[in-house]
C-alpha cells in the first residue's frame, strides 16, 4: 500500500514549498520565498541553510541596499547532479537528461514493436534510449544521481514493480530491480498518470490552480488527479484509471477484460474501431503502427477528409461524455489534455469537446470549467519522472519532499505536535 500522509511530513513539505517556489519564481531572496510560500521568515531561513549545506541551492548574487542588510539571491544549483526521466509506452521509449533545475540537456528515443511484450525486450529499449539521451547531452554517467522510469498500467512505486500492464500481459514484473542491476544507479518507477500530473503541478496549470484532472490519450487512456495541491494516488497507487470506467454498458471489448470501457472508445484501438465503423476500407486503417495511424488521421483532418471529420466528431462526443462523468464526480475546475494522441488531434477534438460538455456536466460543476491542451514543454511524462527522481534524491539527502503545490499552515506553538487527526 502507498504510505499514509501524516503531519510528520510537515517539515518535508515546507522544504518542498521553498524548492517549488524557486522553480516558479527563479532567483529569489529569503524574504520573497517567505511571502510566496506563506512560511515564516525563520522557517525559510532554516530550510535554505539546509539546502545550501547540501549544495542544492547556491547564492547567485548579493544585493547591497542602502541602509539595509545585504540580501542574497538564491537559485537551484543545476550542476549538483544529472537526472534521467524516461517515458515508456507500448510503442516507444523517450528518455531525457535533466540538470537539477530540470533543464533538458539531451534526449533519446527508441521505437518499440507494440506486438512484442517480453520484459527483456522492453528493458533493452529503455537502456538504449537512456544511452542515446546521455550521449546526446554529453553527460558523464558518474554525474547521474538517479533515473525515473514511467511504466504503463498499475505500478507499485514503493516496490518498483509493474503490477499489471494489460497491453503487455505483464503481472508483477520487478522492473526497478531489472534496471538497477545493469544501470548501477538509483531507479524510481511510477505510473505515467502520476508523472504528467506532477509536471502540470510544477510547470503547467498548477501555477494557477491546485485542483485539476490531467487526461492522457494514447494507446491507453487515464487521468491524473490533484486536489488542493496534493497528488491523488489512492491506496495502491491505482487512482486515475478513468480509462476503465464504463462508457457503454455491454459495449466494445476492452483489453482489461471488461466491455464498454472509456479506453475502448478513446484509446488508439478505439479510434481505429470507430473509423472502421465509418469506413471499413479507409487507407488510414492500413497503418500498422499506432502512431502512424494517428498521424494519418491528423493529416487527413487537415485535408478535410469527410470520414476522418466524422471520426473526430464521434470521438469528441465520446470524450465529452466520459469527461462529464469525471467532472461530475470530482468537481474539478480544470481539465488538461496530454499524451501523443492529444497533441496530434487537439486542434479538432478540443473545440468540439467544449461545445459538447454542457450536455454532460451538471450546472453546478460547469461554471468556470476549462478544457485545454497541456502547455508543459517537452515530454511531460519524462519531466514528471525527473521531478520524482529529484524528490528521491532529496530523500536520500534527508531533505524529503512530498509532491505538493500549496503549503500547509505552519502549526502554532501550542498545537499538538503529534498531528493526530490530520490526514
Amino acid at each position: 500500500m502507498v504510505a499514509r500522509h501524516t503531519a510528520r511530513d510537515l517539515r518535508s513539505e515546507n522544504r518542498f514549498e521553498v524548492l517549488h517556489a524557486l522553480f516558479e519564481l527563479g532567483s529569489s531572496t529569503r524574504q520573497e520565498l517567505a511571502r510566496h510560500t506563506g512560511l515564516s521568515p525563520a522557517t525559510v531561513a532554516t530550510l535554505v541553510t539546509e539546502f545550501l549545506s547540501e549544495d542544492v541551492l547556491h547564492i547567485a548574487t548579493v544585493e547591497r541596499n542602502t541602509g539595509g542588510r545585504p540580501q542574497e539571491r538564491l537559485t537551484i544549483n543545476p550542476d549538483r547532479g544529472r537526472m534521467v526521466g524516461v517515458d515508456v509506452a507500448e510503442t516507444y521509449v523517450d528518455a531525457t537528461v535533466y540538470d537539477l533545475a530540470l533543464g533538458a540537456l539531451g534526449k533519446g528515443e527508441v521505437s518499440l514493436d507494440e506486438h512484442e511484450n517480453d520484459p527483456d525486450y522492453v528493458v533493452d529499449g529503455i537502456f538504449r534510449a537512456i544511452e542515446a539521451a546521455v550521449g546526446s547531452g554529453g553527460t558523464e554517467r558518474e554525474r547521474i544521481i538517479g533515473v525515473g522510469v514511467s511504466m504503463p498500467g498499475h505500478v507499485h512505486p514503493d516496490a518498483g514493480v509493474s503490477v499489471f500492464a494489460p497491453n503487455w500481459d505483464w503481472h508483477d514484473v520487478h522492473i526497478e530491480r531489472m534496471l538497477e542491476k545493469d544501470l548501477q544507479m538509483p531507479v524510481y518507477v511510477d505510473n505515467p498518470l502520476k508523472a504528467v500530473t506532477l509536471s502540470e503541478m510544477w510547470f503547467g496549470v498548477g501555477r494557477t490552480v491546485d485542483t485539476m484532472a490531467v487526461v492522457n490519450l494514447g494507446t491507453g487512456v487515464g487521468t491524473g488527479i490533484a486536489v488542493d495541491g496534493s497528488l491523488v494516488r489512492g491506496t495502491t497507487n491505482n487512482a486515475g484509471e478513468w480509462g476503465h470506467t464504463l462508457l457503454q454498458l455491454d459495449g466494445r471489448q476492452c483489453r482489461c477484460g471488461r466491455r464498454g470501457c472509456v479506453e475502448a472508445y478513446l484509446g488508439v484501438h478505439g479510434l481505429q474501431t470507430t473509423l472502421a465503423e465509418i469506413d471499413l476500407r479507409h487507407p488510414a486503417l492500413r497503418e500498422r503502427r499506432q502512431r502512424d495511424f494517428v498521424e494519418a488521421v491528423a493529416d487527413g483532418l487537415a485535408a478535410g477528409d469527410p470520414a476522418l471529420i466524422a471520426l473526430a466528431l464521434r470521438t469528441s462526443r465520446y470524450l465529452a461524455a466520459a469527461l462529464g462523468d469525471l467532472v461530475n464526480l470530482l468537481n474539478v475546475p480544470r481539465i488538461t489534455l496530454t499524451g501523443w494522441t492529444s497533441k496530434a488531434l487537439a486542434e479538432w477534438l478540443v473545440p468540439a469537446v467544449r461545445d459538447e460538455l454542457p450536455h454532460h456536466v451538471l450546472p453546478g460543476s460547469l461554471h468556470g470549467l476549462t478544457v485545454e491542451p497541456s502547455q508543459v514543454p517537452g515530454n511531460a511524462v519524462a519531466l514528471g519522472m525527473a521531478a520524482f527522481t529529484l524528490q528521491q534524491f532529496l530523500t536520500r539527502l534527508g531533505l524529503a519532499s512530498p509532491a505538493r503545490t500549496r503549503p500547509r499552515t505552519e502549526p502554532d506553538q501550542g498545537s499538538d505536535p503529534s498531528g493526530h487527526g490530520r490526514a
